[in-house]
């Protein structure tokens, strides 16, 4: 991720901040890479980090509240910064094999029948 991009979606224009927005940018990849199983982001999914980098900068100072309120306005964070890309994340895996394997299906028989 470019911090000239993240710098642009959240409108900052000095070099103020750029220690804590490298910081998100290296977190949130990371755990996109791990999410993903690659070891760098696939350069279709980079709007992912780039856009949970920005929720994640937006949440400085409210980490691990579920909840804000603030003189009539009211913010609600998800739980997991990635919940919204899921199904984007689960296509990608499909399409690059990166889904994880099943086993098959397991049934159960009773040795007792059922009848009586």
């Amino acid at each position: 991720m470019e911090l000239t991009d993240l710098k642009t979606m959240l409108q900052i224009k000095d070099n103020s901040r750029d220690s804590i927005l490298n910081l998100i940018a290296k977190n949130t990849e990371s755990a996109l890479c791990f999410k993903l199983g690659e070891i760098r982001v696939p350069d279709e999914l980079s709007y992912i980090a780039l856009e949970v980098a920005v929720k994640r900068y937006n949440r400085i100072a409210n980490e691990g509240m579920s909840q804000y309120s603030q003189e009539g306005e009211s913010i609600t964070f998800n739980s997991n910064d990635f919940d919204e890309f899921t199904d984007d994340i689960d296509i990608w895996k499909d399409n690059n094999g990166k889904k994880p394997k099943s086993f098959g299906s397991v049934a159960f028989i009773s040795a007792y029948g059922g009848d009586r």
